[in-house]
């Protein structure tokens, strides 16, 4: 009686992939429906295949060799051959000359003439010469993006990369239509509700949402690009101030709803919403007295969204092969909307595929995954993963008055570290410009140089929160280690 195998038995007896059966089954492979499912009898198979020496079972064994082979070549080529940034600049120039102007080359080599690079390992080189590369990229697209409205001294005092954090007084819009573009690798930040604030008020909704979409667009232009925006904000009831300033037109408002659609308008990519589960709601006043009957009782809201997005710019320009350094790259596809993707072309490449292709990347792929090893200072630690492992999380919020009933913050919404704690952590490397345009409390760019990155924040009311703002951080990070905590600039 023959002996039936399920697939997964048959993969692991001739030692095949998955898509080398489907490929053998096209060809005539015996085997049988049972159900849903298939079934082989071994001996037939392997009759079959002694039967066919052009299977492409066969070739799937050339093919094995055939990388193995390769992967001797890889280690071989890796160990022993040597390149240096003289030589990625010369072996470059045909393609510098079409991308850079004659005084952007000059530059360039005199750049890289500064570095030491004897005895570095090739992947050190490699990323030197891109690094420098990609600078005059970046500079390119600056120039073309900015505005009017530039202001030199205001983005000399953010690029000084000291240890002090950045507060700017202003209107945030105003501030970010002064800044460099690209400029900014993270914002976090939780915006003013509408009227939730007596500084905070708006004459109707779309007022408030019309000036948020200002900022929006702004902030687009000004953070890097495949880059990160976190944005807590809670759904609110209150009047829209639209229909009736009536206390009868006060309704649940979903703000999230109505941001998520603003940021995709203005070109982010919307990728997902984290809820913030506050804990146990502690008023009774939805429950009515008691009236335990349809229609009487419903929950309270105990939750706000933290809405990710990313910024996926298409950038047809070349990028260096993160493996070798050439420019004789070609355009592959866009990985996803607005990432564009590259195949090396460089025959001499250090890392080649079994057919033959060259190495797969994007700008994006390279900052996710360039020198990784012994990279410790950018390791993300098991206890925030931990918490963060699922998209409901839950924190309590921040309590900002103490039990004399003073508000011990000096700002009437703060922002729990939690979120700038993960965001700066999953999103940024050390060094990196994280920046919070609703300020508030400077609880984000506390938090940021706390975690060794530039702290920047934008606060609007002065006259009514300067004092409180300075104070807080002074207390909040070590004065002693640190020296001068802070740094500010007005542009109100």
């Amino acid at each position: 009686m023959a002996s039936y195998k399920k697939e997964k038995e048959v993969l692991k007896i001739l030692n095949i992939s998955r898509t080398t059966l489907w490929r053998l089954k096209k060809k005539g492979l015996p085997h049988i429906k049972v159900g849903d499912s298939v079934r082989y009898v071994i001996d037939e198979v392997r009759d079959w295949i002694a039967s066919e020496p052009t299977t492409s079972y066969q070739s799937s064994l050339e093919l094995s060799n055939q990388i193995e082979e390769i992967q001797i070549e890889k280690e071989r080529i890796l160990n022993h051959y040597n390149i240096d940034l003289d030589y990625l600049f010369e072996s470059n120039y045909f393609y510098l000359k079409k991308i850079l102007k004659d005084n952007e080359i000059i530059k360039l080599k005199s750049t890289l003439k500064s570095y030491k690079d004897d005895g570095l390992p090739n992947q050190e080189i490699v990323r030197i010469f891109s690094k420098e590369y990609i600078k005059f990229i970046r500079s390119k697209y600056r120039e073309q993006t900015r505005l009017s409205e530039f202001d030199e001294k205001l983005n000399n005092f953010l690029n000084q990369k000291d240890r002090t954090i950045k507060v700017i007084w202003g209107d945030a819009y105003k501030v970010l239509r002064k800044l460099e573009s690209e400029s900014i690798q993270l914002m976090v930040t939780s915006p003013p509700y509408f009227n939730a604030r007596a500084y905070s008020q708006w004459d109707d909704l779309n007022i408030y949402l019309n000036d948020m979409r200002n900022i929006i667009r702004e902030s687009y232009r000004v953070l890097d690009n495949h880059r990160v925006w976190v944005f807590n904000v809670g759904d609110i009831f209150d009047n829209d101030q639209i229909t009736t300033k009536s206390v009868w037109g006060k309704r649940r408002i979903p703000l999230g709803a109505y941001f998520i659609k603003i940021f995709e308008e203005e070109g982010f990519e919307f990728v997902d919403d984290i809820i913030w589960d506050k804990g146990e709601v502690e008023s009774k006043r939805h429950m009515n007295n008691g009236i335990n009957y349809p229609l009487y009782q419903y929950p309270l809201n105990c939750y706000e969204h933290l809405l990710i997005f990313h910024k996926h710019r298409l950038d047809k320009s070349k990028i260096p092969c993160p493996v070798c350094g050439s420019l004789k790259v070609n355009g592959n596809t866009q990985s996803e909307i607005g990432v564009q993707s590259w195949e090396c072309k460089n025959r001499n490449c250090f890392i080649r595929s079994p057919h033959n292709r060259g190495k797969r990347f994007s700008l994006r792929t390279n900052l996710m995954q360039y020198n990784h090893d012994n990279d410790k200072d950018n390791l993300i630690d098991s206890k925030t993963i931990n918490m963060w492992r699922r998209d409901i999380v839950k924190f309590p919020p921040v309590i900002k008055i103490n039990q004399n009933g003073e508000n011990i913050l000096g700002h009437s919404a703060p922002f729990p570290e939690d979120i700038p704690s993960m965001a700066i952590k999953y999103f940024t490397y050390v060094g990196e410009n994280v920046m919070d345009p609703f300020a508030g409390s400077f609880t984000v760019p506390i938090v940021a140089q706390k975690l060794n990155r530039v702290g920047i924040g934008i606060e609007i009311n002065k006259d009514l929160f300067r004092k409180a703002i300075l104070k807080r951080i002074n207390n909040s990070l070590n004065v002693f280690e640190s020296g001068d905590t802070f740094e500010e600039f007005d542009v109100s």
